[in-house]
């Protein structure tokens, strides 16, 4: 096998090794791509190609997240990872833990984690790396990696949601929520949130976003029904689709363009978080994204119509 098919072979595992040690999908392909340079630059060949990728991956992600970390610190409002619409590593052994460890939720939690913690986690207990390999990815014995490892977990333990709702009780709560979006209805969006629901967007201040999280079911449900109707009234459009392994969707404007994702954590029976994802540098490996400033001023402009004026569908 040639060293193209090699790596065209195992990129799906690089990438998503990448992307939950980054949180990035651009960071994570520029790693991705990094760790092919190398290779190919190689003029011998490792014994394990996995290893040696997964290895020089990690560490290169490593380093990206450490000098990355010093920008989080200073963005502007609520930083959430890029919106990931499918893992392109699959591997049926280990399902749950690659479903569960992409969510936005855990993402979040993984951020709590020092570097090295990080790539542990995701090495041993997200893929199952042994503990060779992984003390061989991250330089460190692999005394050290049972030692981040217990941290790592007790970290990301000690913030995960007491209850967890199935995939198809999630899929249909979904429905539910879309349904009631579309239709502006308040009591039927209050019936799907639970009482302590938070709604909070990412911004990055290069898009109209929040102030601050909204709190509570009747008044994140009050906020949905007064301004969702208006996006529909000038042709934005609601595309259901799973997003960070979560039920979600993608808002779009009236020619395609991505305007912002949203992704729906339910737990219990209800929707517990939903969080919104509309700085424009986070949505274009999505596709073409829209202006959503431009967006604003016109549903800005249309809420000063009169109620059944020209041009408004509700």
């Amino acid at each position: 096998m040639s060293k193209v098919e090699e790596f065209e072979e195992l990129r799906p595992l690089l990438f998503s090794i990448a992307y939950r040690i980054l949180g990035s999908v651009g960071e994570a392909e520029d790693a991705v791509q990094e760790t092919w340079l190398r290779f190919d630059g190689s003029s011998t060949r490792p014994t394990s190609t996995k290893a040696f990728l997964s290895a020089t991956v990690t560490r290169l992600s490593i380093d990206v997240l450490r000098s990355a970390r010093v920008r989080r610190e200073e963005y502007v409002g609520p930083w959430f990872p890029e919106p990931l619409l499918s893992d392109p590593y699959q591997d049926p052994a280990r399902s749950a833990e690659l479903a569960d460890s992409v969510s936005t939720a855990a993402l979040l939690l993984l951020e709590r984690l020092s570097p090295l913690e990080r790539a542990v986690f995701v090495l041993r207990q997200v893929f199952g790396f042994g503990f060779d390999e992984v003390a061989a990815a991250v330089g460190r014995s692999e005394a050290a990696c049972r030692q981040l490892l217990v941290r790592a977990r007790r970290h990301m333990e000690a913030g995960r949601p007491r209850f967890e709702a199935a995939r198809e009780e999630r899929e249909e709560l979904a429905s539910r929520f879309f349904e009631a979006l579309r239709e502006g209805d308040v009591a039927g969006l209050q019936e799907l949130l639970a009482a302590d629901v938070s709604m909070v967007g990412d911004g990055g201040g290069k898009a109209p976003q929040l102030a601050r999280a909204i709190m509570g079911a009747e008044n994140v449900a009050r906020l949905l029904a007064s301004v969702v109707p208006w996006l529909f009234a000038i042709d934005v459009s609601l595309e259901p689709h799973e997003v960070n392994g979560e039920p979600g969707a993608i808002f779009r404007d009236r020619d395609g363009k991505v305007l912002h994702t949203l992704a729906l954590e339910v737990l219990d029976g209800q929707i517990q978080t939903i969080r919104s994802v509309i700085n424009p540098d986070k949505l274009r490996h999505v596709g073409p994204v829209a202006d959503a400033w431009a967006i604003h001023r016109e549903v800005t402009q249309a809420r000063r119509r009169p109620p059944n004026g020209p041009g408004l569908v509700l």
